[in-house]
């Protein structure tokens, strides 16, 4: 495996303190003693409920390269042996590294938040680059103070595009991360009502959102959604932060990326848009119409960073929905198969009438009925009951047969949605799920959808261990 960092390197950007034979290098970085390689270094950070220092010794066993510790807790380690690079803070430190690793590298920088879809179009984004070039990807959603710094940090110095998500729940988060990343393209997906009991208003979360531009390297560009209302307020903003080359995606006739057509079908769709002027039909493996709209900027960021659009359009064709974001699964009921799709990562109102959408675009068969396993959308303060009840329009489009709702929150849906809609309520995923699974039948199409903290997961897991997998991928039945 190549070297990410000479360990010379490392003790000069951190501002360390070696302690011990250091190797020559470390092939990588890690925070988690339990999934560490050999070979890596081992960053000891403190968090909000555990010490990376209590897991030096296991980290040690499992064959860290180096470990970077504190000096207030060198005494604890006590005899431990293993090479060592000694910092006044940890995370500073790996934030020194990641500095480091963006001065050194050549790379096309792109930075992407938003409301809803950034992990999807990160990941979207690493699909359609790395099939042309090197590119780095931040991990899962490694998109907070220790992420950004941390996928910084593990940036290998000759990638081609390096694709980072940024995220956000208060004012003032988002801008010191990007002033690390320092994007030569900034893209923002949609603003919505995710986290609004931490704002008075939507045009504060664009603004805590705007954040993103203060980042741009200069001469950089900026991709916005033109079919968003705050998009003005957005480009105003971007104009204020001294970025000149201002793009947008969507619908609108204004969209330098313009989405002209969209067909949408159970596992994926076809796609007819102008990039820059030039028509490209692409297919799209992962469905739903936003999806689409992410592909949309997905194709525009591919022209912006000058890398081959007519590839990336052909890589989309094979774009599959990740784990809790639409991943679908065709399980064996002993009567018959059924469909489960995937989408318990997390929940807002404007995510759920998407996920929603995607149920009501799923075929059901024979006598199998559309069923949505729905759980509280969480911080959403004084706004959550108007919210959660507003959910009983997108329910009720979506031709949904069984509502099984779960978390206090879900109360005021429960009581909005009209009579011919099945609904059970519960308070908890745990008190939900024997319930589902005994009601799931041959042909159903079960969606799940929830912020994450609600445990929705669960029912997930608990529909894959009871049902076998038929076959995953796209339904047939």
């Amino acid at each position: 495996m190549s070297m990410l960092w000479t360990s010379d390197a490392l003790v000069a950007a951190m501002d360390g303190r070696p302690l011990g034979q250091l190797p020559q290098g470390i092939t990588g970085i890690s925070i988690d003693s339990r999934t560490l390689k050999p070979g890596e270094a081992f960053f000891a950070i403190k968090g909000e409920t555990m010490d990376g220092h209590d897991f030096a010794t296991a980290a040690t066993k499992a064959g860290a390269g180096v470990l970077v510790v504190a000096q207030g807790r060198l005494p604890a380690l006590g005899r431990l042996t293993a090479p060592m690079i000694v910092v006044p803070d940890v995370l500073e430190a790996m934030v020194k590294l990641g500095v480091a690793a963006r001065a050194r590298t050549k790379a096309k920088i792109i930075a992407v938040t938003g409301s809803v879809g950034k992990t999807t179009t990160k990941e979207a984004l690493r699909h359609v680059l790395a099939a042309q070039a090197k590119v780095h990807v931040s991990d899962k959603s490694f998109n907070n103070h220790w992420g950004v710094p941390l996928t910084l940090a593990r940036m290998p110095e000759d990638c081609d595009y390096a694709v980072f998500e940024i995220g956000m729940n208060h004012p003032g988060e988002i801008r010191p991360l990007v002033r690390m990343v320092r994007p030569h393209i900034a893209l923002i997906t949609i603003i919505a009502p995710a986290h609004l009991g931490f704002f008075r208003n939507l045009d504060e979360i664009a603004k805590a959102k705007a954040e993103i531009f203060e980042g741009v390297v200069r001469g950089g560009a900026a991709l916005l959604n033109r079919d968003d209302p705050r998009s003005r307020l957005l480009g105003k903003m971007a104009r204020e932060a001294g970025i000149e080359h201002l793009y947008g995606f969507g619908e609108n006739t204004r969209a330098t990326y313009r989405l002209m057509n969209c067909v949408l079908d159970a596992d994926h769709s076809i796609m007819t848009a102008k990039i820059a002027g030039q028509e490209v039909v692409a297919r799209i493996g992962a469905p739903g119409r936003h999806i689409a709209q992410n592909a949309l900027a997905v194709l525009g960021v591919v022209h912006l960073a000058g890398a081959d659009v007519a590839r990336a359009a052909q890589a989309l064709g094979d774009l599959a929905p990740e784990r809790g974001r639409g991943q679908r699964h065709v399980l064996a009921h002993p009567e018959g198969p059924f469909t489960l799709i995937d989408e318990s990562y997390n929940a807002n109102p404007t995510s759920m009438k998407a996920a929603l959408d995607l149920l009501a675009t799923t075929p059901v068969s024979g006598d199998g009925r559309r069923i949505a396993v729905l759980g509280d959308m969480l911080e959403l303060g004084s706004h959550s009951a108007k919210l959660h009840a507003a959910l009983a329009n997108f329910v009720t489009d979506a031709n949904v047969d069984v509502a099984f709702l779960g978390g206090p929150e879900m109360r005021a849906l429960t009581d909005a949605l009209p009579s011919d809609v099945a609904v059970e309520h519960r308070d908890s995923a745990d008190e939900l799920k024997p319930m589902l699974l005994d009601a799931i039948r041959p042909g159903d199409v079960v969606m799940v959808k929830s912020s994450k903290g609600i445990g929705f997961s669960r029912l997930v897991e608990a529909m894959l261990k009871t049902f076998p997998a038929q076959r995953v991928g796209q339904p047939d039945i």
